[in-house]
C-alpha cells in the first residue's frame, strides 16, 4: 500500500459476502446471524499469509453492530500474534472503534493491541499520519530492517460504500 508504504493483505471470506448477506436490516441476512452468534468463525479465503516477518500489523475491519466481523476473529485465531503489534482502524456509519477494540482485547489477552482509529474516508496523507503516530506512539523506526509493518484488512463494508483504506 502505498501511503503506508506497508505490504498488505486483504483477509477475505471462502464464500463472498453478497449485497443481500451484508444488509444488516434483513435480520435474516448472513452478517446479521454472524454476529448474533459469538462463537460462529467465518471461514477464510483467499491465499494464506504468513505474518512471522512483521513486528506490526494494521487491522482494518468495517464495524458491524458496535463489534468487528467474525471474519477478523478467524484471521486472529489463524495467526501466532506472540510479540506483535496490533494497531486497528475501522470504517463504520456510526459506532466509534472503542468497543469493538475492547471486545478483540477481551477476547485475545495475550496479544498487544494498540489504541484504534475510526477512518472513514481516509485520505493518503491520513493514512500516512496514523502509520506515523502508531510507529512514533510505540517508538519504531518506520520501515527499518528491524521493524516491518503488515496491513491487513477485511474488504468487506456493509453501512456506507467508500473503501476501507485508499492506497
Amino acid at each position: 500500500l502505498k501511503a503506508a508504504r506497508a505490504d498488505m493483505y486483504e483477509i477475505r471470506p471462502a464464500k463472498p459476502y453478497t449485497k443481500e448477506d451484508l444488509d444488516y436490516r434483513n435480520r435474516q441476512s448472513r452478517s446479521v446471524a454472524e454476529m448474533g452468534n459469538p462463537a460462529f468463525r467465518e471461514k477464510l479465503g483467499g491465499k494464506p499469509v504468513d505474518i512471522k516477518k512483521y513486528d506490526v500489523i494494521y487491522m482494518g475491519f468495517p464495524i458491524w453492530a458496535n463489534k468487528a466481523p467474525s471474519i477478523i476473529y478467524s484471521f486472529l485465531e489463524s495467526q501466532d500474534f506472540k510479540g506483535k503489534t496490533i494497531i486497528p482502524f475501522a470504517t463504520s456509519g456510526s459506532s466509534p472503534i472503542d468497543n469493538s477494540v475492547n471486545q478483540l482485547k477481551t477476547a485475545y489477552p495475550s496479544f498487544t493491541f494498540k489504541a484504534g482509529k475510526r477512518m472513514n474516508n481516509a485520505t493518503d496523507e491520513d493514512i500516512k499520519a496514523f502509520v506515523a503516530k502508531g510507529f512514533a506512539r510505540e517508538k519504531l523506526e518506520l520501515l527499518t530492517a528491524r521493524k516491518r509493518i503488515f496491513l491487513v484488512r477485511h474488504g468487506e463494508t456493509r453501512q456506507h460504500e467508500e473503501p476501507m483504506f485508499i492506497g
